[in-house]
């Protein structure tokens, strides 16, 4: 135990806190605090996105938890979710970038790559991920499928199906999800 000179000449115990990670030479000090190669590539892709962010878009971590995030989407106009509020969740995984991050979205909402759950089914988040790709880019993928659905990689086949056979009714339907789950 690491000691320090007490007021009364005797030497008391430091906290442990203190001295965690001493392996007993001053070089090899560690600080609690450091930050992960993950967590750095976090900090700086949160930092890029402050400074240039997607279009209707923001993203940050949930308090001071840098591995889990909050983002919003607003609605695209000219689609069935303009003007709509969407909420996601953002778990970066301790090998961020090297696997992606999981997203789910918090705020309901009637599109064939999105289960009842939230779970996306876009490629980027998958089979596509690759360590260049960054929280911006994640974002803006998923702002794309509000634009351009992929119906022929569903998480919801029943939707993709009425998405492909009567567009009209597809779109009233995501309207009345939009009105009432993200406004």
């Amino acid at each position: 135990m690491m000691t320090t000179p007490g007021g009364s000449g005797r030497f008391k115990p430091l906290p442990t806190a203190m001295y965690a990670g001493y392996s007993g030479t001053a070089s090899s000090w560690v600080a609690k605090t450091s930050v992960s190669a993950s967590g750095k590539r976090i900090q700086r892709e949160m930092a890029e996105l402050n400074v240039d962010p997607p279009p209707e878009c923001s993203a940050g971590p949930k308090g001071d938890n840098l591995y889990h995030w909050i983002a919003t989407i607003i609605g695209p106009s000219g689609t069935p979710y303009e003007g709509g509020i969407f909420f996601l969740d953002m778990i970066f995984p301790s090998d961020y970038p090297f696997k992606p991050p999981k997203v789910v979205f918090k705020t309901r909402i009637y599109h064939c790559n999105v289960d009842t759950a939230g779970n996306l089914s876009v490629e980027i988040l998958r089979d596509s991920w690759s360590p260049a790709l960054t929280i911006t880019k994640v974002l803006q993928a998923i702002r794309t499928i509000f634009l351009k659905p992929e119906p022929f990689n569903p998480a919801l086949p029943v939707i993709a199906r009425l998405y492909l056979s009567d567009r009209e009714k597809h779109e009233e339907v995501a309207k009345e999800w939009t009105l009432r789950f993200a406004k």
